[in-house]
């Protein structure tokens, strides 16, 4: 199961971190692109709920090959882009 700290690309491989240029050497993890398919699934349940619970994300992270990070951090970004609209 995935950390949420590598970023998995349409093949399914994992991307290594990307380095931010920092003085302590930290690292960022690489922008996860979504597949078509994945957004789509997405944008389909959050047109049914807003915000998610545990075991739905879990379902969902398994079913699209995400991380539970990446599924809430999607739902997280979805409202803001909604509240920004409205």
């Amino acid at each position: 199961e995935s950390s949420g700290y590598e970023s998995e690309s349409a093949g399914g491989e994992r991307t290594a971190a990307v380095e931010t240029g920092g003085t302590r050497g930290r690292q960022r993890r690489a922008r996860t692109a979504f597949t078509s398919e994945q957004v789509c699934r997405l944008e389909k349940t959050f047109q049914r709920q807003k915000y998610l619970g545990a075991s739905e994300r879990r379902k969902l992270a398994a079913a699209l090959h995400l991380s539970e990070i990446q599924i809430k951090t999607w739902f997280q970004n979805r409202r803001m882009k909604l509240k920004r609209q409205i």
